[in-house]
């Protein structure tokens, strides 16, 4: 354990503990996230992180012919990465018309992959059956984090891998998370998806059956036009935002549009005329 430590000793808040005798009921979350990543398009925003997945591809050393599933798929960064490099592809995710997206991408480009509905805390697999998992921005959103790693776990062989890439408490989406949720809170008791981001929480998820574990972070630039263009882009497609703003009236819509606009022109790198605003993630490669 002492290696695991030493590769992950960033020490990180951790945030939105839930109390220890808090009741969640995560059936009733998990249908409602669903319904959310369901609304919107999120593919539209998704192949804009493609090489997010790139990345993950290479940090997690995919090799040709290997067993990879990618877990939380989205349409799909993840796995075409790991097609692109010969290896046998099973994408998964809950929301179907993502697959569907993520398919017709591979198809476009004539890569072999296979298409599964399923859940990322009951993955329909037998115990060792792939080589890698992999999940860029996904696995972090389940309500149940604990039974998220033990199922990425329990797939993948002994010596196997697993990639993750989660968004940091401390980067530009952390921070939309916290603005967020002063306007719609999270549900009680629940942790917050962006402890995946932290050393300290992969440590304790992943720590005791792990022979290796291997904690970067970077950073994804999120390039638009106008700090007004990319809410305008993220409140019609991304359904986190998507939802929010549904939930809110007429005034409060325009408050957290002042509250997201002021957040992202103070995180601006891009100059007066255009917007880039990066985002801290951690890739995370652990060796099972």
């Amino acid at each position: 354990m002492s290696a695991v430590m030493n590769a992950c000793d960033a020490v990180t808040a951790v945030e939105n503990q839930p109390a220890a005798n808090t009741q969640v009921d995560f059936n009733t979350i998990k249908q409602k996230q669903q319904a959310t990543w369901a609304s919107g398009d999120f593919a539209i925003i998704g192949t804009t992180l493609q090489i997010v997945g790139e990345l993950l591809a290479e940090g997690a050393d995919i090799r040709a012919g290997e067993r990879v599933l990618d877990v939380a798929a989205g349409n799909g960064n993840a796995t075409l990465a790991a097609a692109r490099r010969f290896a046998q592809v099973t994408s998964t995710d809950y929301v179907p018309h993502l697959l569907e997206k993520g398919a017709t991408r591979a198809r476009a480009e004539g890569l072999a992959v296979h298409f599964e509905v399923a859940d990322a805390e009951a993955l329909p697999y037998a115990d060792r059956s792939f080589d890698v998992a992999l999940s860029t921005f996904g696995a972090m959103f389940t309500p149940d984090h604990g039974r998220t790693a033990r199922e990425l776990m329990r797939v993948v062989r002994s010596g196997g891998r697993i990639g993750l890439v989660n968004w940091t408490p401390e980067g530009f989406i952390g921070q939309l998370f916290r603005v967020i949720g002063a306007y719609v809170p999270p549900p009680a008791g629940l942790h917050s998806p962006a402890l995946w981001g932290t050393e300290p929480h992969i440590v304790g998820l992943f720590g005791p059956q792990a022979r290796d574990i291997r904690c970067v972070r970077r950073h994804f630039n999120f390039r638009y036009r106008s700090a007004a263009h990319w809410i305008e882009v993220f409140r019609e497609y991304y359904g986190p935002t998507h939802k929010v703003y549904a939930a809110l009236d007429a005034a409060r819509q325009a408050r957290l549009t002042a509250d997201i606009t002021a957040l992202l022109l103070r995180m601006n790198t891009g100059g007066e005329n255009s917007l880039v605003v990066p985002s801290e993630y951690l890739e995370v490669v652990i060796t099972r």
